[in-house]
């Protein structure tokens, strides 16, 4: 279906330079396939997605769609943009339109569809997506994961052969995330052709057949999805996919702004997609430094989440200690009951440094 032989782009820096953005990218898509493709910032994902559908055209290499070369500088865009859809990060819906009318706009001004026609048509692709009932509202009352539903309805609606994501949850609140990825996931079981590009790595790893693992503009790895992330072969694969996410507060007196604290909490569960977990967190965590007020020292507190492995801790290390909060004789016993409360797992560690208590959530 598609068919990439050593791709490569390069695009002209401030100073005149020349920067390879893709470096000999070679890859192919069978058709009713969906791949992903994963990787750091700045690896070259979104441009590889642009250079696919000649957003951006390759400084050279092939690029095949169904057999035809679209790099050849004669093929028509207009016939590439009603094969190959693609959905952004954001939005970009027209304000000023319907959610009816932004999906029925391109069939009636590409496709010279009539407006009944048309209409029928994004009504049909709306319910696809769940938004049947917000055919006539505005895009500026609905929520993120609305506004991306009504974009994919939109895409769908040219009724492509391939459909890329980029990005499609990356400016979405958490709690929408969810809705979307559920979007995608019905059409991967319709067999549309899609490529997506994504930073959620067991969206991916649920979704796809095939993955490509891209770093510094090359293909680092690529295959089969389950195998590439059950057993990755190389190193900096293994590091990318099973990555920790990690926040530390290093509290040297009783004067650290809690505020503060509870702020960076929450960034990084909506970063990290957990915002399910930021009350219980904030608690573990304001209840440990209700223990740990009884005696001085220096505290450390570290909050970690790893998306593959499906896990977030909450750890405490109380330098020069030796003996566990829970232990002491002074200890508060409504503070401990509450982290028993909201731990799955507990375990405790003696460290050169002091005790370190480990909380799984």
């Amino acid at each position: 279906m598609i068919e990439t032989s050593h791709l490569h782009k390069s695009v002209v820096q401030p100073d005149g330079s020349q920067l390879e953005v893709l470096h000999d990218v070679s890859f192919h898509v069978e058709r009713g396939e969906v791949v992903s493709i994963i990787g750091p910032s700045g690896s070259g994902k979104s441009m590889l997605l642009k250079c696919l559908n000649l957003l951006e055209r390759p400084t050279s290499g092939d690029i095949r769609v169904g057999g035809d070369l679209i790099t050849d500088i004669d093929y028509p865009l207009v016939q590439l943009r009603q094969r190959m859809g693609m959905v952004f990060q954001s939005f970009n819906l027209f304000a000023h339109l319907s959610v009816l009318d932004n999906v029925a706009l391109a069939p009636m001004k590409v496709k010279g569809m009539a407006r009944e026609e048309a209409e029928a048509l994004a009504m049909h692709h709306l319910r696809r997506v769940g938004l049947a009932d917000k055919a006539h509202a505005m895009p500026t009352i609905l929520s993120g994961g609305q506004q991306q539903r009504t974009a994919i309805a939109r895409c769908l609606a040219m009724e492509p052969e391939i459909v890329l994501f980029d990005e499609p949850t990356s400016q979405l609140d958490p709690t929408m995330v969810g809705e979307v990825q559920g979007v995608i996931r019905s059409l991967a079981q319709d067999n549309l052709t899609m490529i997506i590009v994504t930073h959620e790595m067991r969206f991916a790893s649920d979704v796809s057949s095939h993955t490509l693992f891209l770093a510094d503009g090359q293909i680092v790895e690529q295959g089969e999805t389950k195998s590439l992330f059950a057993q990755p072969q190389h190193e900096a694969t293994r590091a990318f996919i099973r990555r920790i996410s990690r926040l530390v507060f290093d509290i040297a007196s009783r004067d650290f702004d809690f505020y503060d604290m509870t702020s960076q909490i929450k960034q990084f569960c909506i970063r990290c997609s957990i915002a399910d977990k930021m009350n219980p967190i904030t608690h573990i965590v304001e209840e440990m430094l209700v223990l740990l007020a009884h005696r001085e020292g220096p505290v450390r507190i570290e909050v970690d989440h790893s998306e593959m492995e499906q896990f977030t801790t909450v750890s405490v290390l109380h330098r020069g200690q030796t003996l566990s909060p829970f232990d002491w004789p002074e200890v508060d016993e409504l503070a401990v009951m509450i982290i028993r409360g909201m731990s799955s797992e507990i375990s405790e560690e003696q460290t050169p440094e002091g005790i370190k208590l480990t909380l799984h959530l």
